[in-house]
């Protein structure tokens, strides 16, 4: 029933990922998200903005990252656009976490993580851009008790 949402547009600098908390803090009270929700919601997009400003681009440019989220129904889409290099996280395989840690590749538990922390994941190549959207089913905060 309710619609709310946020666009953030940020530069392919990792110190920009603070920028995004506040907004994220602000966009969750206006939804009345719970604080485990939310803190999921920073871990997904921490992990996935992490990953293109780390690995996306390298011409040493500027670039704009966008980041959407959209809440309607209790069910939370984000979406993260990137003009970087062409990359679909869903062909990675997930790491075998049955091995011993020194036996496992570098890599792959930010994406295992975001992949266990949303309902669903689709990637998209247009216009020269890299769109990943993600859902996530949501909680909202429970009202706080009064005491007399």
């Amino acid at each position: 029933m309710g619609y709310e949402q946020i666009r953030i547009v940020l530069r392919n600098d990792l110190s920009e990922i603070a920028k995004l908390h506040g907004e994220l803090e602000n966009f969750g009270e206006k939804c009345s998200l719970s604080s485990k929700t939310l803190f999921e919601l920073n871990l997904i997009l921490e992990e996935v903005l992490a990953n293109v400003i780390s690995y996306a681009y390298g011409d040493n440019q500027r670039h704009e990252i966008v980041v959407r989220a959209d809440l309607t129904d209790g069910e939370l889409v984000i979406e993260v656009e990137d003009d970087g290099r062409p990359f679909n996280p869903l062909q990675i395989p997930p790491p075998d976490l049955d091995r011993p840690l020194e036996q496992r590749s570098v890599g792959g538990l930010g994406l295992h993580l975001v992949r266990e922390l949303t309902s669903s994941i689709e990637y998209t190549r247009r216009e020269e851009k890299n769109h990943l959207v993600m859902r996530k089913k949501t909680e909202k905060s429970k009202p706080r008790q009064r005491w007399m």
